[in-house]
């Protein structure tokens, strides 16, 4: 015998279940567009930082290869500076009064082959003596007061200034004048 409860369920429940099933088909639509919206965020995340990424392995990349570059061209910089010694010396020779005319012919044949090689490297001297005092290429190690002569303008040069491709190797040292 059917059991009257089970056969007055089975009736209730099947009208019910479609709604139910209305109701479970809505949800689920309103989840997967929830669901896509939050798989859109993730997704423009993740590209957003791999835009990132990829501009700072570009700025790191370009970074490098100015650094190696300018490793390459003014590595020889510190070269060039341990020979600044030998050229003052030269220079100081040179001013040296000698009786042997040769001697000093020699000397100055040997400076000016140094200052010829040197300069094919790319060292240039700096021209201090009557120019303006310059703080980026001076170094003032004295004043002296002249009202002859315009104020701040380079009066001698103790030692010479030297610049590398255009970057300061060494600042000239010099006397500048001051109006008294």
């Amino acid at each position: 015998m059917p059991d009257p409860d089970l056969s007055n369920a089975s009736t209730t429940d099947a009208p019910a279940q479609p709604e139910a099933a209305g109701a479970d088909s809505i949800l689920t639509v309103e989840s997967i567009s929830q669901e896509c919206a939050r798989l859109e965020r993730e997704r423009n995340e993740v590209n957003d930082r791999y835009l990132r990424l990829a501009a700072e392995f570009d700025n790191f990349r370009k970074r490098s290869d100015r650094e190696k570059s300018e490793a390459v061209e003014y590595g020889a910089s510190d070269a060039l500076k341990a020979m600044l010694p030998i050229l003052d010396d030269f220079e100081r020779a040179l001013k040296m009064e000698c009786a042997e005319a040769e001697y000093v012919r020699g000397v100055q044949l040997i400076y000016n082959r140094m200052s010829d090689a040197l300069a094919k490297l790319g060292l240039e001297a700096i021209q201090a003596e009557g120019q303006p005092f310059d703080p980026n290429l001076h170094y003032a190690i004295d004043r002296i007061e002249d009202p002859n002569i315009e104020t701040d303008t380079v009066v001698a040069e103790h030692q010479r200034g030297y610049l590398f491709k255009g970057r300061l190797l060494r600042p000239a040292m010099v006397r500048v004048a001051v109006k008294g």
